[in-house]
């Protein structure tokens, strides 16, 4: 009886942790781009540069970046500002709070070499995720 009572009462604690978790994640716009084909050092340059900026901001900066990865970057904060919009926050005053890119799988392919042998090709992917948080107005 101890037993089932105190294993009832860790479930209750763990899906209330979970619940919890979730309303944190609903609570901010956020948006997420999987399996994109290309590198995460890459791409973590062009995200670099519009971490802490306002929206409108970081939209200008990326249409005007160089690289390729500033296509598929603002196509994902796009996303991300339509979702702050749906969730009921005013878009245009939204900032860039937290911008990330971690590594994704990594496909492997061979070349050939010289005397029968190969080499190792590495195509990489990434996973990245913006987040948007509202601005905090200093009243005077």
């Amino acid at each position: 009886m101890a037993i089932e009572k105190n294993t009832e009462s860790r479930r209750t604690k763990k899906s209330e942790r979970a619940r919890i978790r979730k309303e944190a994640k609903k609570a901010r716009p956020r948006a997420v781009l999987r399996n994109h084909a290309a590198s995460a050092r890459k791409v973590r340059l062009v995200v670099d540069m519009i971490r802490g900026q306002d929206v409108v901001t970081a939209v200008r900066t990326l249409a005007f970046c160089q690289k390729g990865a500033a296509q598929p970057v603002l196509k994902l904060l796009r996303s991300a500002i339509a979702n702050a919009d749906d969730l009921g926050f005013d878009a245009e005053s939204m900032v860039v709070e937290e911008a990330f890119v971690n590594e994704g799988r990594t496909m492997r392919r061979w070349r050939p070499r010289a005397r029968g042998r190969a080499t190792r090709i590495r195509k990489r992917s990434c996973h990245t995720t913006i987040i948007l948080g509202e601005t905090a107005e200093l009243e005077e």
